[in-house]
């Protein structure tokens, strides 16, 4: 059986739903919602409520635990390298690395797509 974990949305047990009440029927209250598995927050609140009352909470906090974004970030021929593929129905698909600024494609295996550390961001094979 799969662990239980609780909904992180810090107003989630506010919200009256019936699946959120518990208790005797004299004596009912809301609870946070608990579950296997969530589909918001990265696998840690219930709904797009909890989550956006999670971000509101602590969102500024986290950007300043983790560090705020402080200048642009600039997309340039040197770091607009992407890994993709063509898919194809006799399941040979053609693995490569493109370029969106310049147009440049390379070539690569199905092994160095899989691998994240295979190809540097600027396109170079990293073997």
């Amino acid at each position: 059986m799969s662990q239980l974990k609780y909904c992180q949305g810090p107003k989630c047990h506010t919200h009256d739903t019936k699946d959120r009440k518990k208790g005797p029927k004299d004596n009912k209250r809301n609870e946070t919602r608990r579950r296997s598995s969530f589909y918001y927050l990265n696998g840690n609140a219930c709904d797009m409520r909890c989550q956006a009352e999670w971000f509101e909470v602590y969102g500024s906090r986290a950007l300043d635990h983790f560090g705020r974004i402080t200048e642009a970030k600039v997309l340039t021929s040197d770091n607009a390298w992407r890994k993709s593929y063509d898919w194809n129905r006799d399941n040979q698909h053609n693995h490569y690395v493109y370029n969106h600024l310049t147009d440049e494609r390379r070539e690569i295996t199905e092994q160095q797509y899989d691998n994240e550390n295979s190809i540097t961001s600027d396109g170079q094979l990293n073997i």
